[in-house]
């Protein structure tokens, strides 16, 4: 006799052709990916990210490394998203700032775990990872902190979503080719250029899925102020 097939829970973006290539979203528990250039919209699609769980009624917890928070807020609420109903209850913004080496490095390490809990988020946002990757002085301390840091976010019952910045040489990886291992999912934003190179798109393409069927292939998608739209139908340059 077979196993009875075990259910897989997902968190959504909202966005239905990334919910689709998604195979209907992230895999709850788990820790993904977003790499992408500068203009590629990575706020854009972790804000998206946890404005879904808010209005399903989860919490969710944004861990900001580069931008105020009223920043965030006003981003948010331009999009037309009522979000100061969700403060201080179901949802939580911190800001750290990452220019003090040894205070940035316990906050994340020591301090965000117990956030985590104490907010009791189901979505959880770091944006961007990489600055505090560049903490990190060589490969070899990055990686083992890295996966010892990781490995504390799955154990808390979350799903998080880091944003990462892309390697400024190589649009396809990110700033240290490390995290796109380390995580579950990683789906990639980039730049498309039409034949004559005089027209360019944003394309998003999801990499890699872990424990999922998801699509491979390469979709154009686009940003407004009150949406993003992934076109599933249509294809890239």
């Amino acid at each position: 006799m077979k196993a009875p097939l075990v259910k897989i829970h997902r968190l959504g973006f909202g966005i239905k052709g990334l919910d689709e290539m998604l195979s209907g979203g992230l895999i709850e528990g788990t820790v993904s990916a977003i790499i992408g250039a500068y203009g590629t919209g990575k706020t854009n699609f972790a804000q998206y990210f946890i404005w879904e769980g808010l209005k399903q009624g989860q919490n969710a917890l944004y861990i900001t490394l580069e931008e105020r928070t009223s920043r965030i807020l006003n981003y948010m609420e331009n999009k037309g998203w009522d979000v100061s109903a969700f403060l201080d209850t179901s949802f939580t913004i911190v800001n750290l700032d990452p220019s003090d080496f040894n205070l940035a490095i316990n906050s994340v390490k020591n301090e965000l775990p117990t956030l985590i809990k104490k907010t009791g988020a189901h979505r959880v946002v770091i944006d961007p990872i990489s600055l505090f990757e560049d903490l990190f002085h060589d490969d070899a301390t990055r990686r083992r902190e890295m996966m010892r840091f990781l490995e504390s976010i799955r154990d808390l019952n979350c799903t998080s979503l880091l944003i990462s910045e892309a390697d400024k040489t190589n649009s396809f990886i990110s700033k240290y080719n490390l995290i796109e291992y380390l995580s579950d999912t990683v789906i990639l934003l980039k730049y498309a250029r039409g034949s004559d190179s005089t027209d360019v798109h944003l394309a998003i393409e999801v990499v890699k899925m872990r424990m999922s069927q998801h699509s491979r292939e390469v979709k154009p998608f686009e940003i407004h102020q009150d949406s993003v739209i992934v076109y599933t139908e249509a294809t890239v340059f």
